[in-house]
């Protein structure tokens, strides 16, 4: 593959980014918020992309890791002054820490990553459907945990007051930063390996590849990766509930990654740009439309349903995904083959 085709494979994605971003910015106030909730959506998508796409494991709990990326960034920006009367129970480092917003998303990142180091150890062992119902208990327990536990967190209510400072510039460098560091992981030697032990674990195994330590790697950072993304995600909000990070996110998530092509970052990218879009425009739609005097309001729903078909009529079709796991070519090299 020559340079031009390598350097393509990131920066057509990066155009692309860039594209909604700047549309995005001209919009109507309502649907800037939607645009900014595609950028980070996608930065999401592409944490996940991180372990899923290279490993063929496929994880339920990467939402986990955004959760407590999020409550961690939150928590540590939302004004020391009104902690104790908000979070009673709150434990007291929690209560008097205060950080601004580039340190707390850094903040957010290293709980994700640890986080996911510590419950990967066990889980980077399990293949298959055993993998899914593992990483799928951590995202129950996660939940639970954050939903009940008021000593770290605000429990079941509304994290609130948390300064939303995550405009387009903030959303369009974290979105570019998590998919520098995607692209920059799966051309290293430790993205080939672990794609190695995607095509073939036995041969993999045969060669010298340690699987559990790629994979724990690779887990690692994408949970890092993903923690960050919901620091960029409760900045965007300015609250945040545990039902908000929670079993929602999590299938729409995937059924990007699955819709765009689960196995390159160019798919990542289209799969969670196409299905956010979509996603966004059926919420405004189920919020009710005025389009040429007409009221367009959509059954509650309608959202999920439509993302579920449109599932399942791409891999009815196309079940590599919109991009069949390709990376984006170099068009003038494709011009000249022709």
């Amino acid at each position: 593959m020559t340079r031009p085709s390598r350097t393509w494979q990131l920066v057509g994605p990066a155009l692309l980014v860039v594209i909604v971003a700047l549309v995005g910015s001209v919009t109507s106030a309502t649907l800037q918020l939607q645009f900014r909730s595609v950028l980070v959506t996608t930065a999401i998508v592409l944490s996940i992309y991180v372990f899923v796409g290279n490993s063929g494991v496929i994880s339920f709990g990467h939402i986990s890791f955004a959760a407590v990326g999020a409550f961690a960034a939150g928590l540590a920006t939302v004004p020391v002054a009104v902690k104790p009367s908000t979070f009673s129970n709150m434990a007291p480092f929690l209560a008097h820490l205060q950080l601004n917003n580039v340190e707390s998303l850094i903040l957010a990142a290293l709980v994700g990553g640890i986080y996911a180091f510590w419950v990967g150890i066990p889980l980077m062992r399990l293949n298959g459907l055993s993998a899914g119902i593992g990483t799928f208990a951590v995202l129950i327990i996660t939940h639970n945990v954050l939903r009940n536990w008021e000593y770290i967190g605000p429990g079941a209510k509304t994290l609130a007051l948390v300064p939303a400072t995550t405009g387009f510039v903030q959303a369009t460098v974290g979105v570019l930063l998590v998919m520098g560091i995607a692209f920059v992981y799966q051309r290293s030697r430790w993205g080939r390996m672990l794609r190695a032990t995607r095509e073939d674990l036995a041969a993999a195994e045969g060669s010298g590849i340690e699987v559990h330590r790629q994979r724990l790697l690779a887990f690692t950072l994408s949970g890092a990766l993903a923690g960050f993304s919901g620091g960029l995600l409760v900045h965007l909000l300015g609250s945040i509930t545990t039902e908000q990070v929670f079993l929602d996110l999590t299938f729409v998530t995937l059924a990007m990654l699955v819709v765009g092509g689960i196995g390159s970052l160019w798919g990542a990218v289209i799969g969670a740009v196409f299905v956010a879009g979509l996603s966004a425009l059926l919420i405004e739609m189920e919020n009710g439309v005025t389009l040429v005097g007409h009221t367009i309001n959509l059954p509650t729903g309608t959202r999920l349903v439509t993302l579920g078909l449109v599932m399942l009529l791409v891999l009815l079709f196309r079940p590599d995904g919109i991009t069949g796991g390709h990376e984006l070519k170099w068009p003038l090299l494709r011009s000249r083959a022709r």
